[in-house]
């Protein structure tokens, strides 16, 4: 019998294939394609403790094999999620993950407790709250002259510290691949606490209007995701994959099955689809069937047969 199943930090999914955050909404603008109750998981726009508005200008530019992004974490807020969009998204069949990004400490500590009293509150009414967290340590920390957490390891390790002592919740860290040392940041995540890490997120790149003679984003830079980066995000998931003991789930220009193949076989628990889901929007149902097909023709019956087998 084939079985997709798999457990991340104690939540279980019928399936490894989670929706990647800022890429599928709060899911509901995807039901009409995919059917939530297929995926694995669905991680939620990247929320802040207060509603932002995103960046101004030019927010996507298409590249030859992928896409840059520079849409600033526009959203609702937290409070305003837990408000409009937690119940409908707790009432399919699938993980409901919050990712959660901060300006600096305080607003990521403050959000993370806010989602851990919501999720406990529920519980005691027999409801079901926020499932897992992922903490997206790559956003500027504006009291730090702009760094971001995820590029230093020290600078990381006290985000990731005050958030897990304020969150029974389990805990993803979501990794920025233009950390100085990847894989030493993950070591520093799983020391930490952390019950998982995911990555990588989107690559710091550029692009130049020739015409114009400037930038094509306001804030000059923007991040790349999509195919381009995939054998990049490979190695690295194979390198924290093998420094860690906690579950590793893989993001990166992931479109085929084949791409999830090599991923669970680099070591990956679950993996995230991002753009593609621009590209397909029944990506998450193409690729759930895709997954059981190849898994039925190669006689593997769960995918524990070959994850991390490199």
């Amino acid at each position: 019998m084939i079985s997709m199943a798999c457990n991340i930090a104690g939540v279980s999914m019928k399936n490894p294939i989670i929706m990647a955050s800022g890429t599928y909404g709060f899911g509901r603008e995807y039901q009409e394609y995919v059917a939530p109750a297929l995926l694995g998981g669905i991680v939620g726009k990247g929320l802040t403790l207060h509603p932002k508005d995103g960046n101004q200008g030019v927010r996507i530019n298409e590249t030859a094999s992928g896409l840059l992004n520079s849409v600033g974490l526009e959203n609702p807020g937290v409070v305003a999620f837990l408000k409009d969009e937690l119940d409908e998204m707790t009432r399919w069949d699938t993980a409901v993950i919050a990712n959660i990004g901060g300006a600096n400490l305080e607003e990521y500590v403050q959000a993370v407790a806010l989602i851990t009293e919501n999720a406990q509150k529920r519980r005691t009414m027999n409801r079901r709250g926020v499932d897992m967290l992922e903490l997206n340590i790559s956003c500027p920390n504006v009291k730090q002259g702009g760094m971001q957490f995820g590029v230093q390891t020290e600078m990381a390790r006290e985000v990731v510290r005050q958030v897990r002592n304020v969150t029974t919740l389990p805990l993803v860290v979501k990794l920025s691949p233009n950390a100085e040392n990847i894989t030493e940041m993950a070591i520093m995540c799983e020391k930490e606490g952390a019950d998982g890490v995911s990555l990588i997120n989107t690559f710091s790149a550029m692009k130049i209007d020739i015409r114009r003679r400037r930038s094509v984003f306001e804030n000059t830079y923007a991040g790349l995701s999509g195919p381009a980066i995939k054998p990049i995000a490979l190695r690295m998931v194979h390198q924290v994959a093998q420094a860690v003991s906690i579950p590793v789930i893989g993001i990166g220009g992931i479109s085929s099955v084949e791409d999830i193949i090599e991923f669970t076989m680099a070591g990956a628990a679950a993996i995230q689809i991002g753009t593609y889901n621009f590209v397909q929007l029944r990506a998450g149902a193409e690729l759930v069937e895709g997954l059981e097909q190849w898994m039925q023709r190669e006689k593997v019956n769960s995918l524990d047969e070959i994850r991390g087998i490199i």
